[in-house]
Protein backbone atom coordinates (compact mmCIF):
# COMPACT_ATOMS: atom_id res chain seq x y z
CA UNK A 1 0.00 0.00 0.00
CA UNK A 2 1.18 3.27 -0.97
CA UNK A 3 2.04 5.92 1.79
CA UNK A 4 2.12 9.34 1.57
CA UNK A 5 5.08 11.44 2.28
CA UNK A 6 3.91 12.71 5.64
CA UNK A 7 3.13 9.06 6.69
CA UNK A 8 6.76 8.20 5.26
CA UNK A 9 7.86 10.69 7.93
CA UNK A 10 6.34 9.70 10.50
CA UNK A 11 7.41 5.99 9.72
CA UNK A 12 11.74 7.63 10.02
CA UNK A 13 10.73 9.55 12.39
CA UNK A 14 10.23 6.55 14.43
CA UNK A 15 13.05 5.09 13.61
CA UNK A 16 15.36 8.08 14.68
CA UNK A 17 13.48 8.57 17.86
CA UNK A 18 15.69 9.11 21.17
CA UNK A 19 16.30 5.61 22.17
CA UNK A 20 16.72 3.43 18.96
CA UNK A 21 20.55 2.37 18.31
CA UNK A 22 20.49 4.82 14.66
CA UNK A 23 19.75 7.72 16.90
CA UNK A 24 22.67 6.90 19.27
CA UNK A 25 24.67 6.57 16.39
CA UNK A 26 23.76 10.16 14.78
CA UNK A 27 24.26 11.66 17.61
CA UNK A 28 27.92 10.08 17.86
CA UNK A 29 28.54 11.89 15.16
CA UNK A 30 27.47 14.89 15.83
CA UNK A 31 29.67 14.86 18.93
CA UNK A 32 32.46 13.93 16.81
CA UNK A 33 31.83 16.72 14.27
CA UNK A 34 32.78 14.41 11.22
CA UNK A 35 29.46 14.57 8.95
CA UNK A 36 27.53 11.75 7.51
CA UNK A 37 24.98 10.71 4.37
CA UNK A 38 23.26 7.58 5.48
CA UNK A 39 21.09 5.85 3.00
CA UNK A 40 17.70 4.31 4.96
CA UNK A 41 17.05 1.34 2.45
CA UNK A 42 18.78 -0.81 -0.45
CA UNK A 43 17.35 -1.80 -3.41
CA UNK A 44 17.89 -2.12 -7.29
CA UNK A 45 17.33 1.70 -7.63
CA UNK A 46 19.53 2.76 -4.89
CA UNK A 47 22.31 0.00 -5.96
CA UNK A 48 21.98 1.91 -9.14
CA UNK A 49 22.58 5.10 -8.10
CA UNK A 50 26.15 3.84 -5.80
CA UNK A 51 29.69 4.29 -7.04
CA UNK A 52 32.84 2.35 -5.60
CA UNK A 53 33.03 2.00 -1.54
CA UNK A 54 32.79 -1.54 0.38
CA UNK A 55 30.68 -3.93 0.57
CA UNK A 56 30.39 -5.08 4.18
CA UNK A 57 27.24 -6.68 5.45
CA UNK A 58 27.72 -6.12 8.98
CA UNK A 59 25.13 -5.74 11.97
CA UNK A 60 24.23 -2.48 12.71
CA UNK A 61 26.31 -0.54 16.04
CA UNK A 62 26.10 2.96 17.14
CA UNK A 63 29.77 2.71 17.36
CA UNK A 64 30.41 1.22 14.05
CA UNK A 65 28.14 4.05 12.28
CA UNK A 66 30.37 6.48 13.83
CA UNK A 67 33.55 4.62 12.93
CA UNK A 68 32.28 4.53 9.24
CA UNK A 69 31.31 7.84 8.82
CA UNK A 70 34.87 9.25 9.44
CA UNK A 71 35.54 8.22 5.61
CA UNK A 72 34.13 10.15 2.82
CA UNK A 73 31.44 8.46 0.79
CA UNK A 74 27.41 7.27 2.14
CA UNK A 75 26.06 4.73 3.91
CA UNK A 76 23.81 2.29 3.06
CA UNK A 77 21.34 0.55 5.49
CA UNK A 78 18.69 -1.96 5.38
CA UNK A 79 15.28 -0.53 5.46
CA UNK A 80 15.08 -1.93 9.10
CA UNK A 81 18.59 -0.55 10.04
CA UNK A 82 19.52 -3.97 11.19
CA UNK A 83 22.53 -4.37 8.78
CA UNK A 84 24.51 -2.10 7.46
CA UNK A 85 25.19 -3.32 3.42
CA UNK A 86 27.38 -0.44 1.75
CA UNK A 87 30.60 2.59 3.24
CA UNK A 88 32.38 4.83 1.67
CA UNK A 89 30.00 5.07 -1.16
CA UNK A 90 29.55 7.86 -3.76
CA UNK A 91 26.17 8.57 -4.90
CA UNK A 92 25.18 9.67 -8.12
CA UNK A 93 21.59 11.04 -8.16
CA UNK A 94 20.19 12.37 -11.56
CA UNK A 95 21.12 15.93 -11.33
CA UNK A 96 18.16 17.42 -13.08
CA UNK A 97 16.07 17.20 -9.89
CA UNK A 98 15.63 20.33 -8.32
CA UNK A 99 16.65 20.54 -4.88
CA UNK A 100 16.95 24.01 -2.39
CA UNK A 101 19.95 22.95 -0.90
CA UNK A 102 23.25 24.15 -1.39
CA UNK A 103 25.87 21.92 0.57
CA UNK A 104 27.16 19.11 -1.62
CA UNK A 105 25.72 16.58 1.03
CA UNK A 106 22.08 17.92 1.33
CA UNK A 107 21.88 18.44 -2.56
CA UNK A 108 22.60 14.67 -2.74
CA UNK A 109 20.77 13.54 0.21
CA UNK A 110 17.70 15.22 -0.87
CA UNK A 111 18.34 13.89 -4.73
CA UNK A 112 18.34 10.17 -3.51
CA UNK A 113 15.13 10.44 -1.61
CA UNK A 114 13.01 12.00 -4.41
CA UNK A 115 14.85 9.62 -6.80
CA UNK A 116 14.01 6.34 -4.88
CA UNK A 117 11.64 7.33 -2.12
CA UNK A 118 14.32 5.70 0.57
CA UNK A 119 14.39 7.97 3.28
CA UNK A 120 18.33 9.77 3.14
CA UNK A 121 19.78 11.08 6.68
CA UNK A 122 22.19 14.06 5.93
CA UNK A 123 24.46 14.94 9.17
CA UNK A 124 26.08 18.19 8.63
CA UNK A 125 29.64 19.13 10.05
CA UNK A 126 29.41 22.61 9.74
CA UNK A 127 26.17 23.24 10.88
CA UNK A 128 25.94 20.69 13.55
CA UNK A 129 22.16 19.48 12.82
CA UNK A 130 20.52 16.02 11.68
CA UNK A 131 18.68 16.38 8.52
CA UNK A 132 15.89 13.78 6.90
CA UNK A 133 14.93 13.74 3.23
CA UNK A 134 11.67 11.61 2.64
CA UNK A 135 9.56 11.45 -0.69
CA UNK A 136 10.31 15.73 -1.05
CA UNK A 137 9.91 16.69 2.55
CA UNK A 138 12.82 17.73 4.78
CA UNK A 139 12.71 17.74 8.61
CA UNK A 140 15.66 18.39 10.60
CA UNK A 141 15.89 16.97 14.23
CA UNK A 142 16.06 18.43 17.22
CA UNK A 143 17.29 17.87 20.76
CA UNK A 144 14.90 16.05 23.26
CA UNK A 145 14.68 19.50 25.18
CA UNK A 146 13.52 22.14 22.52
CA UNK A 147 11.28 19.00 21.39
CA UNK A 148 10.05 18.74 24.97
CA UNK A 149 9.48 22.62 25.68
CA UNK A 150 7.08 22.77 22.31
CA UNK A 151 5.46 19.75 23.32
CA UNK A 152 4.73 20.86 26.91
CA UNK A 153 3.09 24.32 25.55
CA UNK A 154 1.20 22.51 22.63
CA UNK A 155 -0.04 20.40 25.81
CA UNK A 156 -1.07 23.31 27.77
CA UNK A 157 -2.83 24.33 24.97
CA UNK A 158 -4.88 21.01 24.29
CA UNK A 159 -5.90 21.46 27.74
CA UNK A 160 -8.01 24.50 27.67
CA UNK A 161 -9.09 23.82 24.30
CA UNK A 162 -10.38 20.26 25.99
CA UNK A 163 -12.41 21.95 28.61
CA UNK A 164 -14.05 23.92 26.38
CA UNK A 165 -14.93 21.54 24.01
CA UNK A 166 -16.29 19.77 26.99
CA UNK A 167 -18.58 22.86 28.07
CA UNK A 168 -19.78 23.00 24.39
CA UNK A 169 -20.31 19.41 24.57
CA UNK A 170 -22.62 19.64 27.91
CA UNK A 171 -24.60 23.01 26.44
CA UNK A 172 -25.17 20.94 22.96
CA UNK A 173 -26.45 18.24 25.18
CA UNK A 174 -29.05 20.56 27.49
CA UNK A 175 -29.65 22.07 24.68
CA UNK A 176 -30.95 18.86 22.99
CA UNK A 177 -33.25 17.58 25.59
CA UNK A 178 -35.02 21.17 25.80
CA UNK A 179 -34.79 20.91 22.02
CA UNK A 180 -33.25 24.41 21.41
CA UNK A 181 -30.13 23.67 19.09
CA UNK A 182 -29.67 26.22 16.75
CA UNK A 183 -26.98 25.34 13.39
CA UNK A 184 -24.71 27.55 15.49
CA UNK A 185 -24.48 25.36 18.47
CA UNK A 186 -23.74 22.20 16.34
CA UNK A 187 -20.95 24.21 14.59
CA UNK A 188 -19.09 25.67 17.57
CA UNK A 189 -19.09 22.08 18.93
CA UNK A 190 -17.83 20.84 15.09
CA UNK A 191 -15.41 23.72 15.75
CA UNK A 192 -13.75 22.61 18.98
CA UNK A 193 -13.91 18.83 18.30
CA UNK A 194 -11.24 19.58 14.99
CA UNK A 195 -9.34 22.50 17.22
CA UNK A 196 -8.81 19.70 20.15
CA UNK A 197 -8.01 17.13 16.66
CA UNK A 198 -5.35 19.49 15.36
CA UNK A 199 -3.51 20.05 18.89
CA UNK A 200 -3.59 15.98 19.55
CA UNK A 201 -2.11 15.73 15.91
CA UNK A 202 0.52 18.28 16.75
CA UNK A 203 1.53 16.60 20.10
CA UNK A 204 1.76 13.09 18.89
CA UNK A 205 3.91 14.01 16.35
CA UNK A 206 6.16 15.45 19.17
CA UNK A 207 6.13 11.95 20.81
CA UNK A 208 6.87 10.14 17.54
CA UNK A 209 10.24 12.53 17.64
CA UNK A 210 10.90 12.31 21.40
CA UNK A 211 10.85 8.68 21.53
CA UNK A 212 11.65 6.98 24.90
CA UNK A 213 11.85 10.87 26.04
CA UNK A 214 7.98 11.46 25.03
CA UNK A 215 6.31 8.49 27.77
CA UNK A 216 5.11 10.73 29.97
CA UNK A 217 4.33 12.87 27.30
CA UNK A 218 1.97 10.37 25.42
CA UNK A 219 0.14 9.44 29.27
CA UNK A 220 -1.67 12.76 29.25
CA UNK A 221 -2.17 12.83 25.71
CA UNK A 222 -4.02 9.91 25.86
CA UNK A 223 -6.31 11.07 28.83
CA UNK A 224 -6.74 14.23 27.07
CA UNK A 225 -7.71 12.85 24.20
CA UNK A 226 -11.48 12.65 22.75
CA UNK A 227 -13.03 9.17 22.25
CA UNK A 228 -15.86 10.45 20.22
CA UNK A 229 -14.47 12.84 17.36
CA UNK A 230 -16.81 14.76 14.98
CA UNK A 231 -18.53 11.95 13.25
CA UNK A 232 -21.11 11.83 15.97
CA UNK A 233 -22.03 15.08 15.61
CA UNK A 234 -22.01 14.99 11.97
CA UNK A 235 -24.17 11.90 11.78
CA UNK A 236 -26.53 13.27 14.40
CA UNK A 237 -27.65 16.67 12.38
CA UNK A 238 -27.25 15.82 8.67
CA UNK A 239 -29.90 13.80 6.13
CA UNK A 240 -27.61 10.01 5.99
CA UNK A 241 -29.61 9.91 2.77
CA UNK A 242 -27.50 12.81 1.53
CA UNK A 243 -24.59 13.18 3.25
CA UNK A 244 -21.78 11.12 3.48
CA UNK A 245 -20.07 11.36 6.79
CA UNK A 246 -16.63 10.34 6.38
CA UNK A 247 -16.71 12.94 3.48
CA UNK A 248 -17.76 15.17 5.62
CA UNK A 249 -15.08 14.60 8.27
CA UNK A 250 -12.46 14.96 5.60
CA UNK A 251 -13.59 17.91 4.60
CA UNK A 252 -13.91 19.49 8.09
CA UNK A 253 -10.19 18.67 8.56
CA UNK A 254 -9.14 20.26 5.18
CA UNK A 255 -10.21 23.68 6.41
CA UNK A 256 -7.30 26.01 6.85
CA UNK A 257 -6.77 27.25 9.97
CA UNK A 258 -7.36 30.71 9.52
CA UNK A 259 -10.63 29.65 7.96
CA UNK A 260 -12.02 27.79 11.00
CA UNK A 261 -13.55 30.53 12.88
CA UNK A 262 -16.11 30.57 9.95
CA UNK A 263 -18.72 29.10 11.23
CA UNK A 264 -20.66 29.30 8.14
CA UNK A 265 -17.70 27.48 6.60
CA UNK A 266 -18.04 24.81 8.77
CA UNK A 267 -21.54 24.40 8.52
CA UNK A 268 -21.48 24.33 4.87
CA UNK A 269 -18.66 21.81 4.25
CA UNK A 270 -20.37 18.97 6.71
CA UNK A 271 -23.68 19.65 5.03
CA UNK A 272 -25.61 21.86 7.64
CA UNK A 273 -27.93 25.22 6.23
CA UNK A 274 -25.28 28.05 6.06
CA UNK A 275 -25.50 31.80 5.13
CA UNK A 276 -27.96 34.17 5.70
CA UNK A 277 -29.69 33.60 8.99
CA UNK A 278 -28.72 29.69 8.73
CA UNK A 279 -26.83 29.50 12.03
CA UNK A 280 -29.60 30.99 14.09
CA UNK A 281 -32.38 28.38 12.80
CA UNK A 282 -33.43 25.31 15.09
CA UNK A 283 -32.18 21.83 14.54
CA UNK A 284 -32.99 18.67 15.14
CA UNK A 285 -30.73 16.05 16.50
CA UNK A 286 -31.45 12.38 15.32
CA UNK A 287 -30.29 11.39 18.98
CA UNK A 288 -27.03 8.88 17.96
CA UNK A 289 -24.74 11.17 19.92
CA UNK A 290 -26.30 11.02 22.93
CA UNK A 291 -27.18 7.06 22.70
CA UNK A 292 -23.88 6.33 20.99
CA UNK A 293 -22.53 7.66 24.74
CA UNK A 294 -23.82 4.84 26.42
CA UNK A 295 -21.65 2.01 27.51
CA UNK A 296 -24.26 -0.65 26.74
CA UNK A 297 -25.58 0.19 23.35
CA UNK A 298 -23.24 -0.59 20.38
CA UNK A 299 -22.73 1.34 17.40
CA UNK A 300 -25.06 -0.47 15.04
CA UNK A 301 -27.93 -0.86 17.84
CA UNK A 302 -27.71 2.87 18.79
CA UNK A 303 -28.28 2.99 14.65
CA UNK A 304 -31.25 0.65 15.03
CA UNK A 305 -32.39 3.07 17.83
CA UNK A 306 -32.41 6.06 15.90
CA UNK A 307 -33.34 4.91 12.17
CA UNK A 308 -36.49 3.63 14.71
CA UNK A 309 -37.65 6.75 16.79
CA UNK A 310 -36.57 9.10 13.69
CA UNK A 311 -35.70 11.95 16.54
CA UNK A 312 -34.31 12.30 20.48
CA UNK A 313 -36.93 13.65 21.64
CA UNK A 314 -38.91 10.44 21.00
CA UNK A 315 -36.39 8.18 21.81
CA UNK A 316 -36.36 10.03 25.02
CA UNK A 317 -40.59 10.18 25.53
CA UNK A 318 -39.99 5.78 24.60
CA UNK A 319 -41.31 3.55 27.13
CA UNK A 320 -39.20 0.19 28.24
CA UNK A 321 -41.70 -1.64 25.51
CA UNK A 322 -41.32 0.55 22.66
CA UNK A 323 -37.41 0.52 23.27
CA UNK A 324 -37.73 -3.30 23.04
CA UNK A 325 -39.38 -3.40 19.78
CA UNK A 326 -36.01 -2.43 18.25
CA UNK A 327 -33.72 -5.98 17.14
CA UNK A 328 -31.17 -5.96 19.77
CA UNK A 329 -32.69 -4.33 22.37
CA UNK A 330 -33.93 -6.57 24.87
CA UNK A 331 -35.35 -5.84 28.69
CA UNK A 332 -31.98 -5.48 30.27
CA UNK A 333 -30.61 -3.02 27.34
CA UNK A 334 -34.03 -1.10 27.32
CA UNK A 335 -33.97 -0.66 31.09
CA UNK A 336 -30.09 0.85 30.24
CA UNK A 337 -31.09 2.81 28.20
CA UNK A 338 -33.87 4.45 29.36
CA UNK A 339 -32.01 5.33 32.78
CA UNK A 340 -29.11 6.31 30.84
CA UNK A 341 -31.07 8.77 28.68
CA UNK A 342 -32.38 10.10 31.82
CA UNK A 343 -29.02 10.59 33.43
CA UNK A 344 -27.76 12.26 30.32
CA UNK A 345 -30.80 14.78 30.56
CA UNK A 346 -30.97 15.55 34.77
CA UNK A 347 -26.39 15.92 34.40
CA UNK A 348 -26.76 18.45 31.24
CA UNK A 349 -29.07 20.11 32.61
CA UNK A 350 -27.45 20.93 35.91
CA UNK A 351 -24.10 21.92 34.38
CA UNK A 352 -26.12 24.23 32.52
CA UNK A 353 -27.94 26.18 35.12
CA UNK A 354 -26.08 25.92 38.27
Amino acid sequence: MLRSPEEALKATLARVAPGTPLRDGLERILRGRTGALIVLGYDKQIESLCSGGFEIGIDFAPTRLRELAKMDGAIVCDKDVTKILRAAVQLVPDPSIETQESGTRHRTAERVAIQTGVPVVSVSQSMQIIALYVDGLRYVLEGSEKVLARANQALATLERYRARLDQVTSSLSALEIEAMVTVRDVAVTLQRHEMVRRISEEIAQYVLELGVDGRLLSLQLEELSTTRGADTVIRDYTDPETTDVDAAVVALQDIDQADLIDLNLIASVVGLPSGGDALDSIIQPRGYRLVSGLKAVPRAVAGRLVDHFGGLQNLMAATIDELMMVDGIGELRARNVREGLSRIAEASLLDRFL
